[in-house]
């Protein structure tokens, strides 16, 4: 089954969400990658005004291509997200409700999800030319000068994602090869091949 969600994305929805949820998010989400967490979170310790409402947002870790003629935005594939884990917690704990990347999280941002009643999507990594397909607008908000990484406000349809880690703490990147190595014991066990 397939989950169809809104963005912005209230707490009550993503705790209601769980590790393997197979969901399309449809709404407005934002991007950044390390260097814009790295100024959003200078300007929250710093008390300044964020240049967007962390409360219920979602961000997209991507630097996407630059678009073609009549394109709303280039390829959009997900980056690396452990990249943004030295600035999540802070952004949790302002709000932020979601979170979409590929790869692990550390620790500290998974108790920081469970305290905050956040989640974490995975995007297909690869796929950043049909993902951009599902994204009708594509806006720069802030830190232009960071180019790819700029700050941008997104409008998405369907966009189709992974719960790979929910506000529990379950966690599809850890819980899926430990599954994967049970199973393939028991099939030597069995006198099966590896």
């Amino acid at each position: 089954m397939i989950r169809r969600i809104q963005a912005p994305l209230t707490e009550e929805i993503a705790r209601s969400l769980k590790a393997g949820d197979r969901v399309l998010l449809t709404g407005t989400i934002f991007t950044a990658r390390d260097a814009g967490h790295k100024r959003l979170a200078e300007t929250i310790s710093g008390g300044g005004k964020l240049p967007l409402l962390l409360r219920d947002a979602v961000i997209f870790y991507v630097g996407p291509t630059p678009a073609r003629p009549g394109e709303v935005i280039g390829s959009a594939g997900p980056t690396t997200s452990y990249r943004m884990d030295p600035y999540t917690p802070l952004l949790l704990a302002h709000g932020l409700r979601g979170m979409i990347g590929k790869g692990f999280r550390s620790r500290e941002v998974i108790e920081a999800m469970k305290e905050h009643g956040a989640v974490y999507f995975a995007a297909v990594g690869g796929a950043g030319a049909l993902l951009a397909e599902r994204i009708t607008a594509a806006e720069v908000i802030a830190y232009e000068d960071l180019g790819a990484e700029a700050l941008r406000r997104l409008e998405v349809r369907d966009f189709p994602l992974v719960v790979a880690i929910d506000s529990t703490g379950r966690d599809l990147y850890r819980e899926g090869p430990a599954a994967y190595l049970r199973q393939r014991e028991q099939n030597i066990a069995k006198g099966g091949r590896s």
